[in-house]
């Protein structure tokens, strides 16, 4: 139960900001409009992560797809960051 706990709360949120950072920058419009709706889709991303947690199989499976799913999200942000040149 501890393991759920640690991949719904802290790992979720990480993974919500991390999708959130991504989706900001791949979001076409204006910057600020894309931010905002990133930001959005963050809450329903960390719950959705959360509620993950809860549901798998088992707690090292919740564990590392939502690392596996932050870890995708950090390198799109980071190849959009390398690829623009400004964060």
């Amino acid at each position: 139960m501890l393991l759920r706990i640690l991949a719904a709360v802290p790992i979720g949120y990480a993974v919500g900001s991390l999708w959130a950072m991504a989706l900001a920058r791949l979001l076409p419009g204006a910057r600020l409009e894309a931010t905002i709706t990133a930001q959005l889709a963050a809450f329903v991303i960390c719950a959705a992560a959360a509620m993950w947690a809860f549901a798998a199989r088992s707690g090292w499976r919740a564990l590392w797809t939502l690392v596996v799913l932050g870890a995708v999200a950090g390198m799109i942000a980071w190849w959009s960051i390398q690829l623009t040149g400004r964060i």
